[in-house]
């Protein structure tokens, strides 16, 4: 990969961190079972999946008809690659059985030809590959590449990435630019990166040419799905179909000629996220360049400040530049999930922390967010303002949740936050032969060769309700590398020191990295202090939804109010923009967290009586609020909430 830093394997790092460790014990403990039960239907009062019982009677060891969405198989996939994430750091015989078990049954229903997919094999054996647009058979073949790459590199068992494999090559013969075979790409993007990560694994050149061959052909004149859709006689899978726009794939264009995001968000970035990982293969200048740009209008323009992405229901899709409305997004925690991944690679293409920082924002504030403290409920949308009696009685707001959910009928959300936290690690820390990049801030330790030589680097840190990292390196012998140690976007300031003493004018480059060159002997102490104050964030004037408001940061989390600290009608507070924010750290509140307190003013209520309009001002009183990280909200029962606030 042209010298990127990767991320180092799972099973070399042991994450031991006062808020991260929770998350990563409700996973093995909580997460991974309970999604378990919900995939054989054993959850009281859920919404259905039938997904494991789709495949027993696909393989033959069941009767009965297909239930659930065309893509209903990926829920088992990435469930799957979960476990192996969990496997790979913490070993369980029993977990590892049940893995092996229903990967015996996804082999047993696979196709003499290698076809996997529970819904074209049961409902429509005549019609693979015939709907592309809708069908999602390459998306799901993508989620079991995946899954089976990453169970084969936790468990060193090959039984699963043959099965795919097998899939993947009878993919391989029916999709290309040669003649006779089909000159299409995946209606829902996927399988792309899914085949980078199947090539690096196993070397074989032809699953890199085919994702090559996807993200070139898309957009390509005439279009693919237009011409497919002449043959559907007016009949979708989806009603939403019928009125397709080419941009809510992004298929409107060339990849490399694609300027905004557009189009269904988890797409999108599925695909960005796949031409970033080509274009670190190829070394490809104008897909580097397309993958910049559309990084930057995302995040410059159509991303909320929790790292959510996707505004509108209607299409989960990007709409355009500064729409971001707070009660009526949509923000699937996938969509988030996406933008980590594209973000990742972003920073290993380019090494710049800008990437990382956004990488941060979506997990620290929306992933979290998708679950609850519990680890058995879900947010399948992420708002930044609730007012539940409107969500459940205004037709515009129904997918707004008022509470977290046990599962979904379209469950894609509850997996793919189990597999990006079973995967925490791999976010963590990032190298090459001769440096190690600091990244996300997590109390840990691993085990890397640098500069010619095994060295072990440890961080302990409070973050992110603390502001110091300590991290002590290791090494028996004079190792020369680089130590890059991030200096996040919302940071003015940084102290170092580096074995007790301050370290003069060291500063982040223009990478937005510290950088620690030297030669490391025996044992070496560095402890950085970020500035790290709470304070108001204000938006862009453009964003209509956010004129006259802030919202409340600290470190990397978001903070809101919530019904249960603030009262009713959160809308009616108001803070001065020179407003003390004061910070304590609450034990017993939330599993632990930090509680930032401020003076505000509340419009008086009582004094309308039932007058509607008036000309004459509401009076203000002052009140003190509280506000929590955001990702811990709807922890306490259904109530309002809000991360905007109006500001005097």
């Amino acid at each position: 990969m042209n010298n990127c830093p990767t991320s180092l394997p799972l099973k070399n790092i042991q994450i031991k961190d006062r808020f991260w460790s929770k998350y990563i014990d409700l996973v093995t403990k909580v997460i991974i079972p309970y999604q378990w039960e919900a995939l054989n239907d054993r959850i009281p009062g859920a919404a259905p999946s039938h997904c494991i019982e789709n495949f027993r009677i696909a393989a033959g060891a069941s009767e009965g008809s297909f239930l659930g969405e065309v893509f209903q198989d990926t829920d088992l996939a990435k469930w799957l690659e979960a476990v192996a994430y969990s496997l790979e750091t913490r070993p369980d015989k029993k977990l590892e059985e049940t893995a092996d078990a229903v990967i015996e049954l996804i082999g047993k229903s696979q196709r003499e030809d290698g076809y996997i997919n529970t819904y074209f094999t049961l409902c429509s054996p005549d019609k693979r590959w015939s709907n592309l647009l809708e069908g999602h058979e390459l998306y799901t073949a993508g989620h079991f590449i995946e899954a089976a790459v990453a169970y084969f590199q936790a468990t060193g068992k090959d039984r699963f990435i043959k099965i795919v494999r097998r899939f993947a090559d009878y993919i391989c013969s029916i999709f290309g630019e040669e003649e006779g075979k089909v000159h299409g790409y995946p209606g829902h993007q996927e399988i792309e990166l899914a085949l980078v990560k199947l090539y690096r694994v196993t070397g074989e050149k032809k699953y890199l040419l085919l994702a090559e061959y996807f993200i070139n052909q898309r957009g390509s004149t005439p279009n693919y799905f237009d011409e497919e859709r002449k043959s559907h006689d007016d009949t979708y899978l989806f009603p939403e179909f019928r009125y397709f726009d080419r941009k809510y794939n992004q298929s409107w264009l060339p990849v490399r000629n694609q300027e905004t995001a557009e189009g269904h968000a988890v797409r999108a970035c599925y695909m960005y996220a796949a031409m970033a990982d080509l274009a670190a293969e190829s070394g490809d200048p104008e897909l580097l360049k397309a993958c910049k740009t559309l990084y930057d209008n995302i995040v410059h323009k159509r991303m909320y400040i929790t790292g959510s992405i996707g505004s509108a229901k209607l299409g989960e899709q990007f709409t355009c530049d500064y729409d971001l409305p707070n009660d009526t997004n949509y923000s699937e925690t996938c969509a988030s999930v996406g933008l980590i991944l594209f973000s990742q690679r972003m920073f290993q293409l380019t090494r710049e922390s800008k990437y990382v920082d956004t990488m941060e924002q979506a997990l620290y504030n929306t992933v979290l967010a998708g679950i609850s403290l519990e680890g058995t409920r879900f947010f399948y949308v992420n708002p930044l303002e609730v007012w539940p009696e409107a969500c459940e009685k205004n037709p515009t707001k129904f997918h707004v949740k008022t509470e977290r959910q046990k599962w979904f009928g379209c469950s894609c959300c509850p997996p793919n936050i189990a597999r990006t936290l079973a995967s925490l690690g791999q976010y963590i820390y990032g190298a090459t032969e001769d440096s190690l990049y600091l990244n996300l801030f997590v109390s840990s330790n691993t085990q890397i060769t640098l500069g010619g030589n095994p060295v072990t680097v440890s961080m302990d840190t409070d973050y992110p309700f603390g502001n110091t990292l300590r991290v002590t390196v290791a090494c028996s012998n004079k190792s020369d590398f680089e130590l890059n140690i991030r200096q996040p976007e919302w940071c003015s300031a940084a102290t170092v020191k580096l074995d007790n003493e301050t370290q003069a004018g060291c500063k982040p480059e223009s990478d937005g990295y510290i950088h620690l060159k030297r030669i490391w002997i025996e044992k070496c102490e560095v402890e950085i202090s970020f500035d790290m104050p709470a304070h108001l964030l204000y938006a862009n004037p453009q964003v209509r939804a956010d004129a006259g408001k802030a919202a409340i940061i600290k470190g990397p989390l978001v903070y809101c109010l919530e019904e249960c600290d603030n009262g009713g009608n959160l809308s009616a507070i108001e803070i001065e923009s020179n407003v003390k924010i004061n910070s304590n750290y609450e034990e017993n509140l939330l599993g632990g967290t930090q509680v930032l307190t401020m003076e505000a003013y509340r419009l008086d209520e009582p004094e309308w009586g039932s007058v509607l309009y008036r000309e004459v001002p509401s009076v203000k009183n002052r009140t003190r609020i509280i506000a929590v990280p955001y990702c811990l909200w709807n922890n306490r029962g259904k109530g309002e909430m809000l991360v905007w606030v109006r500001v005097k």
